[in-house]
């Protein structure tokens, strides 16, 4: 099992390696998008798009909402640990 964390691309960085810079609640990181791109969705076509992020590659689009419920189920996992470490 791995774990998917939303972020939505923001700038693309250096489109012949395909690496952009994703937003990931508010933090910035640099990431592979060679997964989600091809021909008839080139890396300067990214920007604005949620995807799913696992080690430094985004392994695929998802639309905003998912990403968003997502997010609030992570924050909500964080919440009760730290509940629990309190």
């Amino acid at each position: 099992m791995c774990l998917g964390i939303p972020g939505q691309i923001i700038e693309i960085t250096n489109p012949n390696h395909k690496l952009a810079i994703v937003d990931i609640g508010g933090v910035k990181r640099e990431v592979n998008i060679a997964c989600i791109v091809d021909e008839q969705h080139p890396p300067e076509t990214c920007i604005g798009d949620w995807v799913l992020i696992h080690v430094g590659f985004a392994m695929n689009r998802i639309n905003e909402k998912e990403a968003a419920e997502t997010l609030q189920l992570l924050q909500e996992i964080a919440d009760a640990q730290t509940a629990i470490s309190s």
